[in-house]
């Protein structure tokens, strides 16, 4: 009965929408699909009965995600089909269809009507139906092939990033479809490469971010497909997350002659408004209106937001406050397993608000432009995000580099009104000076005041800085006081959920695993603990060079991925587990180590600690505690007993060795340099399992049985008192009745239990999908597991009203707003720790035109010695005497060397010592002595013993640091700074 009144509902919606002037309707339910290539399936009257019945989005072959390799992932020929009824309304107006996507290629067909061929594999794309409609049924039929070696028709050329080792292959349909009806005096769709049009725009500017005040702008290419001449206002409001309206702004009336396109403007200063901030997504519904005689004939609503964003002197502001880039290199396939890409809204929003409560600010999207979805949802979390355009791992010429311009061109239009958007990304690696100039010149053209960066990886030299507007490497700290450096990927470690560390079962010892190309693999195979301890030591490089810590700094980086990733891999898995969280995204011990160190937009600002790993041993453990905090001293307790002060190796990490296992509660404590208590983490010894415990995560708007949404179930082994038991390592049977599609999880084990209606707990927790049917009704999934009691969970799916194959809500409409950090504070970010001294000139006994390179803010050139000279020196004369308090160095073969160096200021020794090795920068403490004349020289040769060793044995290029053009008795040095105190 209510499933009738609903469809009853829709169908009088549909007819008549009163006071809509255009109607958006979800094109999602209704398909067919078949893996197969029969010649007449674009004709209206052939039969599709036998074909699978699907919601979008769907890629055929989604029982690949995680069961099978990258480079297995199943390719070829596939057909969608849907019938379709348009509304009444319809009636001689202009009908659309929009795709968010496909994968490669997608021919497009409407009642056995050729319309065009898309095949970049990304970005969207749309067609005009026109002539190709009929009264009543209609049929659309989309051939899709998704060919790792599929060529551009017009061309013979391949597309760079169909990449077997980065862009998962979902073939098909994986993403959004919509239907448009609109007047045939409209504002266009923003679907450059198919129709050539640029949609709305709408931006803001002249921020006054303490008074709430900026200037808002409208603008709309319009295009009138009547027969005659239009006059029309072009009139724009404003509405808040609650639907109040805050402005309303017109243009004069203008006049477009028909067949024509223009562009209607307008603008006004706004009060009062609310800016998009790091976790507060607040968002605005701007509508642009069209009225003919006083009549709204189109209506367009933009969900927005508003934020000022500023790139200079190697820094990010955000609303006028300094932050620093702390966040994930995430595959754009954001996949799950056995759904790979194609998840509901809201399961979006649930893996992305994931990486915002690690206290991650950006995601850097890798290698190719990301689907709508999630573009949408990281604007209602609060999270930046760096979009690319489409390539591999290298600047491309000829028709590889204009695919690349067109992809870039195309997702700016698409995505320029989308205010998480602060970077474009213009090549994973390094880009040419003319490449880029092309890159910034799109952003310049079709999104002038959106507020965004346009710059790539590297970009180190002064030449390409001088064009691009932030750079970074991926695996070193990078420093400027121009443009801002980020790092692009970093802490590429892999470890398994499964694994906590050697004294726990199953008992893989750190590091166990299989070589990677004929090389050691040890750092692909570890354990929670390491993998979280190598996340804390990696970060701590990009933070002692943060904001506040002088002229020229780190922007920071993102850390290389944040869930397990059906993408190329190094380990003994056959997908990447570099993620923080699993590919079920439950957390690993590396998601709290960040939300420690990252609380904060550059300083820490809410103290935080978590003891790594849990406290279930067996009698007679003694075993070293780790605490990852950001207080100044961590101190233990066993049970309420002290077991004494933790010993600090790194800023954020503390270790207690030889403590002796006992049940109870092991706690952690942190103080601050007064000596209060400023955090606190406990783990406590469960007991033996005795039961299953079954919870569900449905979307905020309840299970829709619309044959796309799905439900989150974790399992758990409990106690008695119903605390997860963390060495469960349990097989548990689960049996599912009503409407319902069993998706499963994933584990260690036999094509990854993809699919399996049996799997295990690891760490005592799973979880798996249940996707409803396009029937609502009861669903009961049951859980059982030998020697345990079982659990059930009964969930209510929703009936979801379609009518003609058309929907009226779309995928992401009622999801929240994310403000949980409220807007961007008013103070500053960052304390200032040293002031740089600048130098005003360098003398060195040898290579003495280059000594300016050591101090040029340009990482691509050096200072060095001549081979075979004795004891090197350079001497810096600064700008001002000054009792300097460190000296920070880059130096050639940082990672791989230490120096033996000694610092002299005005002839008098300061320093004397090996440097330690890093990322990229060290510092050195100096005794304090003022003066103006600084002396570095080497005493002896470099060390290059317990280099640090970066996990990227499959290209080796990437990991060049020059020491291998270095002799060890040679000082090079990239780059110098001198500090005094402030």
């Amino acid at each position: 009965m209510k499933l009738s009144l609903a469809l009853a509902a829709l169908a009088l919606a549909i007819v008549a929408i009163p006071g809509s002037a255009r109607e958006v309707y979800n094109f999602n339910p209704g398909w067919r699909l078949a893996v197969a290539d029969p010649a007449d399936a674009a004709q209206v009257r052939f039969d599709d009965s036998g074909w699978q019945a699907v919601t979008l989005p769907r890629a055929w072959n989604e029982d690949d995600a995680f069961a099978k390799d990258i480079t297995e992932h199943r390719t070829g020929i596939a057909w969608y089909r849907k019938h379709f009824t348009l509304p009444a309304s319809a009636r001689g107006r202009k009908v659309f269809i929009e795709f968010e996507g496909a994968r490669q290629a997608a021919e497009v067909y409407v009642n056995g009507k050729r319309l065009g061929l898309h095949e970049n594999g990304i970005t969207a794309f749309g067609f005009d139906l026109g002539d190709a409609l009929v009264a009543g049924d209609n049929v659309v039929a989309v051939r899709t092939d998704n060919r790792w070696d599929y060529r551009e028709a017009a061309t013979d050329q391949r597309y760079q990033w169909s990449d077997k080792n980065f862009n998962a292959n979902y073939g098909g349909l994986p993403k959004n479809v919509r239907l448009h009806v609109t007047d045939k005096l409209y504002q266009t769709l923003p679907l450059y490469s198919t129709l050539g049009t640029t949609g709305v725009y709408v931006h803001a500017g002249e921020f006054d971010i303490t008074g709430q005040r900026a200037t808002i702008s409208a603008e709309s290419q319009v295009r009138n497909e009547r027969a005659t001449a239009a006059t029309f206002t072009y009139e724009v409001l404003l509405r808040d997350a609650d639907g109040k309206q805050v402005a309303r702004f017109a243009a004069p009336a203008q006049r477009v002659a028909a067949g024509a396109t223009i562009v209607a403007k307008a603008s006004a200063k706004v009060g009062k408004l609310k800016f998009w901030s790091w976790g507060y997504g607040y968002l605005y519904d701007v509508e642009t209106t069209l009225k003919v005689d006083g009549k709204a004939v189109d209506r367009v609503v933009t969900r927005t937001g508003f934020r000022k964003t500023e790139f200079s002197h190697g820094m990010v502001r955000l609303n006028d406050r300094v932050l620093q880039m702390k966040g994930y290199a995430q595959r754009t396939s954001n996949e799950w397993p056995a759904l790979g890409m194609s998840v509901p809204a809201w399961l979006s929003d649930y893996s992305n608000g994931l990486a915002l409560a690690s206290n991650a600010n950006l995601i850097r999207w890798m290698h190719i432009t990301p689907w709508k979805q999630d573009v949408e949802s990281l604007d209602r979390l609060g999270l930046m995000q760096a979009m690319p355009a489409g390539d591999s791992e290298a600047d491309v010429s000829g028709r590889r580099w204009e695919q690349r311009l067109e992809v870039m061109r195309d997702a700016i239009i698409y995505n320029r009104n989308n205010p998480s958007i602060i970077f474009y990304e213009s090549g994973n690696r390094g880009v040419s000076q003319a490449h880029m100039a092309q890159m910034k010149d799109l952003r310049d053209r079709f999104d002038p005041y959106g507020g965004r960066a346009s710059g790539s990886r590297e970009m180190l030299s002064a030449p390409l800085q001088a064009v691009a507007e932030y750079g970074g490497e991926m695996l070193y700290i990078n420093k400027s006081a121009r443009i801002p450096m980020w790092a692009m990927e970093y802490s590429r470690d892999e470890g398994a959920r499964k694994f906590w560390d050697d004294l726990t079962p199953p008992f893989h010892r750190d590091g166990d695993g299989p070589q990677h190309k004929g090389q050691d693999a040890s750092t692909y195979n570890r354990n929670q603990d390491s993998h979280a301890i190598e996340d804390v030591k990696r970060w701590y490089d990009y933070w002692r060079e943060r904001p506040g810590t002088g002229t020229r700094v780190s922007s920071g980086g993102v850390n290389i991925i944040f869930s397990d990733s059906n993408t190329h891999h190094r380990g003994a898995e056959n997908y990447r587990r570099s993620g923080e969280v699993d590919a079920m995204r439950i957390p690993k011990d590396g998601f709290y180590a960040h939300q420690v160190m990252w609380d904060g937009w550059v300083d820490v600002e809410r103290q935080r600690s978590h003891i790594l790993g849990h406290w279930n041993y067996a009698p007679g453990t003694v075993k070293t505690v780790t605490v990852v905090s950001s207080a100044e001293r961590v101190e233990l307790y066993l049970n309420g007993k002290p077991l004494g002060e933790c010993r600090q190796s790194e800023r954020f990490l503390f270790s207690l060795d030889q403590v002796a296992w006992q049940p109870g509660e092991l706690k952690a404590v942190g103080y601050d340099a007064a000596g209060r208590k400023v955090s606190e983490a406990v783990l406590e010894t469960a007991g033996a399992p005795v039961a299953l415990r079954l919870t569900s995560t449905v979307s905020p708007k309840g299970l829709q049985a619309d044959g796309a949404d799905v439900a989150l179930v974790q399992v758990e082994v409990v106690d008695v008192q119903g605390r997860r038991n963390p060495l469960a390592l349990d097989s548990v049977k689960f049996d599912v009745q009503g409407p319902a599609e069993w998706r499963g999880g994933i584990a260690q084990g036999p094509d990854n239990f993809v699919l399996a209606r049996e799997l295990p707990v690891e760490g005592g927790v799973n979880r798996v999908l249940l996707r409803g049917t396009t029937q609502a009704g009861t669903i009961t999934l049951r859980a059982s597991a030998a020697g345990l009691a079982p659990a059930a969970l009964t969930l209510e799916s929703r009936p979801v009203a379609v009518h003609g194959g058309l929907a009226a809500q779309l995928p992401s409409d009622g999801l929240p707003l994310n403000l949980e950090r409220g807007p961007t504070p008013a103070t500053p970010s960052f304390t200032v720790s040293r002031v740089a001294v600048p130098v005003k000139s360098a003398q060195a006994a040898s290579n003495a035109a280059d000594a300016g390179k050591s101090y040029d803010d340009d990482e691509t050139t050096a200072w060095a010695s001549r081979p075979g000279e004795g004891a090197p020196s350079i001497t810096y004369e600064l700008a001002e005497a000054a009792t300097l308090k460190e000296i920070v160095l880059k130096l050639s073969g940082w990672r791989e060397r230490s120096y033996p160096i000694s610092v002299a200021v005005d002839g008098v020794e300061v320093y004397n010592g090996m440097t330690p090795k890093s990322l990229g920068y060290v510092t050195l403490p100096l005794k304090p002595r003022r003066g103006s004349s600084v002396k570095v020289t080497l005493n002896g040769a470099a060390d290059e013993g317990n280099a640090i060793k970066l996990t990227e044995v499959a290209n080796q290029a990437i990991t060049d640091t020059g020491a291998n053009r270095t002799p060890k008795g040679v000082l090079s040095i990239v780059e110098i700074e001198f500090y005094r105190a402030p």
